[in-house]
């Protein structure tokens, strides 16, 4: 018999980024699963992405879900990104079941966002000006016993229930209670119409800050954490959706706090729907879309 020659197979060339990419743009249509943490600054916020992702050409499919059900479902695979992350404070511990899975990407800067515990600006500052400040007794005689929180899963509720912890506030008579947003909300616009003392659990940004004046209280023992950055949170194997430009794009997206809160007191007050809301923002500031779109040019 004759020598067998082997027949080894070429170099593969290796499979880039853009390789995908091109190949999911000639596949047609393009779906981004973006999740959402279900209150209204959220749904605000993912509006403007949202409506960034369409003139892209992709298609978004918004879910909506509570803070640690949307990560959960990241780290399942079950949507592509979440609008907003906040890192590494409030959403870091979630963050980090999904990085234990598959790697992350942050992209832009929404917002920097920060909890606190807050007072309506009738409230003395001479008497309450820290938290320690509800210890007092002329203080506690004054102040409405009940704090009214939103749901377990969030940053402020966390934070919340060992401040009441710590701060001795359990065992002078004051009460945490967690809910919904509308019921946090609907707690404070009370006091606030009957002149009431009482402290709300909130975060920058919100719309009550755009409609009234709220001053923080200090947290001495720092339980409230810092700032964080409310970023858009993608898997890195679903990137390969879009281009290295197209990435880019959603790296450029900048609001602030101000803006959110606007565009949120038009979606709870103004009477507008969340996507009404940013496409007015959006038409009010073509030269901010326009320098965003810029590395499709």
């Amino acid at each position: 018999m004759g020598k067998t020659t082997s027949r080894r197979p070429g170099k593969k060339l290796p499979v880039t980024h853009q390789d995908f990419a091109r190949a999911n743009i000639a596949n047609g249509s393009r779906r981004v699963r973006l999740g959402v943490t279900d209150l209204s600054f959220h749904r605000a916020t993912a509006a403007v992405v949202a409506q960034v992702m369409q003139h892209m050409g992709l298609t978004v499919e918004r879910q909506y879900a509570l803070h640690e059900d949307n990560f959960k479902r990241l780290r399942e695979g079950a949507i592509d990104m979440i609008a907003s992350a906040w890192i590494p404070f409030s959403h870091g511990i979630y963050k980090q079941t999904v990085d234990a899975v598959t790697p992350t990407r942050e992209l832009g800067l929404h917002y920097e966002p920060y909890a606190l515990w807050g007072v309506p600006d009738y409230v003395s500052e001479q008497e309450v000006a820290s938290i320690e400040d509800l210890l007092k007794p002329a203080v506690r005689a004054r102040m409405h016993p009940l704090i009214q929180g939103i749901g377990p899963g969030a940053g402020i509720t966390r934070f919340s229930l060992k401040i009441m912890d710590e701060y001795g506030l359990n065992r002078a008579g004051y009460q945490f209670r967690t809910g919904s947003q509308d019921d946090c909300i609907d707690a404070f616009e009370a006091l606030y119409r009957q002149q009431r003392w009482g402290v709300v659990p909130l975060w920058h940004p919100q719309f009550l800050h755009h409609r009234y004046r709220i001053r923080d209280l200090s947290d001495p023992k720092g339980l409230l954490g810092s700032v964080d950055r409310a970023v858009l949170l993608a898997r890195e194997d679903r990137l390969a959706l879009l281009t290295t430009a197209e990435i880019q794009v959603l790296d450029n997206i900048r609001l602030s706090n101000a803006i959110v809160a606007e565009l949120d007191d038009a979606f709870n007050r103004g009477e507008q729907s969340a996507d009404e809301a940013a496409s007015d923002w959006l038409a009010r500031h073509p030269e901010t879309l326009r320098r965003w779109l810029a590395p499709l040019a």
